[in-house]
This record gives structure tokens, sequence and C-alpha cells, in this order.
């Protein structure tokens, strides 16, 4: 452990900045922040919406930031689709033409139901609105595809550490745009610890508005020396690679992607249980056989899908044992009602 008011944090701080920057596609800034990434998501929404926030919707965790707005004490507004369908770029059009809102939420990668929207096109549609800022949450694709930030105009993006970085949970990075800081003063009831002025002045110092987590700041500056050794080209194929494995074998199986055609995860597949698997047999003899488990379904999909991650440090050696163990279990689990 070192001081996080001394010399030796700030060296830390200072050297992987530079490194965050080019993974995010930014020349802005990248905050530090001791938080899961609801902490800044909801951060971003007490510093930036005066007028009206318009929550796109397509899976749980996106559901909830709609929650969070309003539990904030803001105004927002539903752009509500199916558990499993992307944001279309029309329905955000039609509704920010109305010119009733000032913020907008998305989430890039919906692990809930494995559906990825497509950024760029969402993005090219609301920089025609200058008045709108953008918060992003790609949590679970970041570091797994480019995602070029200052490129796509984003202005607030938003990631945490324990998905596609393989970090323990307890860091979330933030990269903030001009614009959004000057949101942000003019909004007076930003509260402190999320405050984006107070991570800008700190940041000026090379240190963290509040005590940061610094074990793991040292894990990321790890991380971020494997992702340069590993190459990020290398990296994005890799987790591409990965996905198709699963999803080949997913569908040879006979089970169906959930999300819409075209708009699957890169980071993870969200199969529907065409097959009518009990999924919680499944798991048990995955855990007692192989040490392994699955994700039985989230929220409302719970036994109608099962997710499978390729994120993170999943190597064409790992994933092939998984399958290798998901064939040998599902020979063994029985089918509902059967």
């Amino acid at each position: 452990m070192i001081g996080h008011r001394g010399q030796g944090f700030k060296d830390l701080y200072a050297k992987i900045q530079p490194q965050l920057q080019q993974l995010l596609y930014t020349k802005q800034l990248v905050y530090l922040s001791t938080s899961s990434a609801w902490g800044v998501m909801e951060g971003a929404i007490r510093n930036l919406v005066s007028k009206k926030v318009l929550s796109c919707m397509s899976g749980a965790f996106s559901d909830k930031w709609f929650d969070v707005a309003k539990k904030c004490g803001k105004q927002a507004d539903a752009l509500q689709v199916e558990w499993g369908q992307p944001i279309l770029p029309d329905v955000i059009e039609a509704k920010l033409a109305t010119g009733e809102f000032d913020t907008i939420t998305l989430i890039h990668n919906e692990t809930s139901c494995g559906c990825m929207s497509d950024l760029p096109a969402l993005m090219a549609v609301i920089r025609k609105f200058p008045d709108v800022i953008s918060i992003v949450d790609t949590v679970s694709s970041f570091s797994a595809m480019p995602i070029p930030k200052d490129k796509l105009g984003i202005d607030i993006m938003i990631t945490g550490s324990q998905k596609a970085l393989a970090l323990p949970p307890g860091l979330s990075l933030v990269s903030v745009s001009k614009r959004a800081l000057e949101r942000a003063s003019e909004v007076t009831d930003r509260g402190y610890y999320f405050d984006l002025l107070e991570f800008q002045k700190n940041h000026e110092n090379g240190m963290t508005p509040s005590t940061p987590i610094i074990p793991i700041i040292y894990a990321l500056k790890s991380k971020l020396e494997d992702v340069k050794a590993e190459g990020v080209e290398a990296r994005y194929a890799r987790h591409a690679r990965l996905n198709k494995a699963v999803l080949d074998w997913g569908l040879a199986k006979g089970f169906r992607l959930f999300p819409k055609e075209g708009h699957g995860s890169v980071t993870l597949n969200c199969f529907a249980n065409t097959l009518g698997y009990d999924l919680s047999i499944l798991n048990k003899v995955l855990k007692a056989k192989h040490q392994l488990v699955i994700d039985g379904g989230y929220g409302k999909l719970k036994g109608v899908t099962f997710r499978i991650s390729n994120m993170g440090d999943e190597t064409d050696a790992t994933i092939a044992a998984l399958i290798k163990a998901l064939d040998s279990a599902l020979a063994e689990t029985p089918k509902t009602g059967a």
C-alpha cells in the first residue's frame, strides 16, 4: 500500500492515463472511481440532467437506469423495447426531436439478454442534437471490441473493472467530455462523491476525490500491460473468435440465440432454452463434475435462457474445455417435464 495523496500514487495514476486513453480512443481524461459502475452511472444522472433524461431500456440493467433516474428526483422518460431487441436509431431520433430531453442513457451491451445495440448508428443520430448529453455504459463491451469514444461523440463513457478487463470488482472508469463538464457546472445538486468537477479538480493534481482502491489500480496497471503485450487487435479478434465458437456450439446443439439476429453480444452468448433442459440441474452437474458454472437466465429470463461468457482472459483452450464439459453435463441433465 502507498499513501493516496503522495507522489507514489501520483506516479501510478499518471502512468496508466495514456494507456487508458488509447484503449478508450480518447484525448479526454479518464477518471478512476472507487465504486461499481452503477456509482458513476447514478452520478452522471445527478451531474447532467437538468431538464429530462431519455432512458433507453432493453434489458434488466438499462431498465434499472430509468428507475435510478427517478429515484434521483429527475424527470425521465422510458424508451422501452422487449428484452433481446436492440435500441433502434429512428426511435431515438423521434424521441429527441421533441426537444424534451437534455440527456440520454444507453447500455451498449445488455448482458441480461445478450443483446448489443448498434452504437455507431445510435451515436450518429444523437450527434444531430447538440443539446443532448450522451451517457453510455460500456461495462461489458469495453476492451473486447473497439469503441472509439471521441469519433462517436460519446460524452460520458463508463466501464467497470470486473467484466472484459477481468479484474476484481470495485473500480470504475469514466471518461468525460468538456461539454459534459460545462453542463455539470450548471447543476447545483451534483452531490460530492460522484461530482464530476471534483474528479476533474483532483485529476489535475494526479489524484482522485476520495480514497482510491489502490490494489485494484495496481491490478489495472498490470492488465493494461497484458493488453499491450497481446495487442488490442489480437484481443478484439480473440473475443470475436471465442464468441463464435460458443455460438456455433449452441446452434449445432439446437439452441437458438435469444437476442435479435445480428445483435448478439460479442462478450457472451445468451441462448434461448429451446430444448427445455433443467438449467438448475445442468449447473449442479457442471459444478460438481467440472468445477464450472454458467448463468441459468437473468431475472425474468431465469430458466428460459442461459448465458455463456467468453470475455476477459478466456482462451481457445478454456472455451474448448467448457464446451466439452457442457456436452458431458447436458447428457446427464433431464428436460423439464420429462
